[in-house]
């Protein structure tokens, strides 16, 4: 049967399509007031299925019993199951990604979703005290795990998606379940309180027979180590593109980068693009052009963010921890579009500068600095770099490319190109070019040569 029922900002009201009424589950939802006077724990379990969800603005949740989980006729032993487990809720609102996560993992399979509401717990203005309540929190969902498991749910169909909070909280159960869940993803584990802690009493790569870690704000609210089979971290894994710098932004300064995981994870949900991940050492690294061999990984490549990322679980698995980076833009599906730009020259002098390229179609153009920091360009060796565009652009039909040192007070520099090829990191053709005089400042545009048809 299906259920109508409005988003929560629309009402909570549910109808069965038969007509007759049924009450929709609301997130637990608590104010600023209740934080400070400090909430008990309660666990309740909210379950989305695909019977729940009729159309964009539909959906519906149904509370499950502890106890008796499949007296709740939707859902089923024979289905994988998700749980989404929140964070620390200082000021008591409900998170206001839920649903659209629920939704998403739904549409991509046939699943049970069951949302963790602990908000009477972690609606409280004393972290410390929600810190402790991660522990009871495990030992409900525990024991609820047992239950469907007694019904017949292996407990390798149990996927524990945690953010923050949640993410310690998913590696407490694994520890308890001896490592037997299926999968915990971690959505920027918190930091404050598990850093520096030992394994048992933190998230770590045996609490699951797969484990995978975002770190969006490791310098703040976030872990910074690697807790999983394979940890990501975009854009270095603390500032994100986008969120603010300054306390003047409000609540957003202290959020946004923690909450970046979060979308990033779903917007892997229905792949509109891939985010694809270098395993490498570091971020300088990576930005260097160090770590673009995907080849070199797997015969898959180079690992995706986020959902798909079982499609490595056995090379991962096997390496044990496996550190990536990758750089986003500032906004959804947060898509770069990478290059490794290679250059040698003839200068007889070593020339330190930074490159600026465009990419040009009939009517568009695309355009990046390469400036992390001074590439050095010697006597006829291969400099290899790496370009990042925010989108993509197809055919590219001109090249325009400029150099300069950064320093005005210098006389004026020319770097001779004696060759340069730009290979797009995944697929297509790389584009070469011979014999190009860059003087310092002045943009030369050029018509590539397809490098599979020339002697480059």
């Amino acid at each position: 049967m299906f259920h109508y029922c409005l988003l929560a900002l629309l009402g909570t009201s549910c109808m069965w399509d038969t007509g007759s009424a049924e009450e929709c589950a609301s997130f637990t939802d608590l104010d600023l007031h209740h934080a400070i006077a400090g909430t008990s724990l309660d666990v309740r379990l909210l379950l989305y299925t695909r019977a729940n969800i009729t159309n964009i603005t539909n959906i519906c949740a149904h509370e499950l019993n502890h106890l008796n989980p499949f007296s709740q006729p939707e859902l089923n032993a024979s289905r994988p199951t998700a749980f989404i487990i929140h964070g620390f809720r200082p000021t008591g609102s409900p998170p206001g990604w839920y649903e659209l996560l629920a939704r998403l993992l739904l549409e991509r399979d046939d699943l049970n979703v069951i949302v963790v509401d602990w908000n009477r717990g972690a609606a409280n203005i004393n972290y410390f005290i929600a810190v402790k309540n991660t522990r009871k929190v495990a030992d409900n969902m525990t024991a609820f795990i047992l239950k469907m498991e007694e019904h017949g749910t292996p407990l390798s169909a149990f996927h524990l998606i945690g953010v923050s909070l949640g993410a310690h909280i998913s590696g407490f159960i694994g520890t308890k379940l001896n490592g037997s869940i299926g999968r915990i993803t971690a959505l920027d584990p918190a930091g404050p309180e598990f850093t520096g802690k030992p394994p048992d009493s933190r998230l770590d790569p045996t609490d699951a027979q797969f484990v995978d870690v975002i770190h969006t704000d490791m310098d703040a609210l976030g872990f910074r180590k690697p807790l999983g089979h394979i940890d990501y971290y975009p854009n270095g894994g603390g500032d994100q593109p986008g969120c603010p710098r300054t306390i003047l932004a409000g609540s957003a300064y202290f959020k946004c980068d923690h909450q970046r995981s979060v979308y990033l994870f779903m917007n892997s949900i229905n792949r509109t693009c891939d985010l694809i991940a270098y395993p490498c050492e570091s971020y300088s690294d990576f930005l260097d052009g160090k770590c673009l061999e995907c080849d070199k990984f797997s015969g898959e490549g180079c690992p995706w963010l986020g959902y798909d990322a079982t499609k490595w679980k056995d090379t991962l698995v096997k390496r044990g921890q496996t550190k990536t980076y990758f750089s986003t833009n500032n906004w959804s599906p947060f898509c770069k579009t990478g290059y490794r730009v290679d250059i040698v020259t003839w200068n007889s002098e070593t020339r330190w500068g930074f490159l600026t390229l465009k990419l040009h179609s009939k009517d568009q153009e695309i355009e990046t600095r390469i400036d992390h920091k001074a590439a050095e360009f010697k006597l006829y060796t291969k400099q290899s770099l790496l370009a990042q565009f925010d989108r993509d652009l197809q055919p590219v039909e001109r090249v325009s490319i400029s150099f300069s040192t950064g320093n005005g007070l210098k006389p004026r520099y020319k770097l001779r190109v004696l060759r340069i090829s730009l290979t797009p990191l995944h697929g297509r053709t790389s584009l070469c070019r011979y014999d190009l005089v860059l003087e310092e400042s002045k943009e030369v545009t050029f018509r590539p040569i397809p490098c599979e048809n020339s002697n480059f």
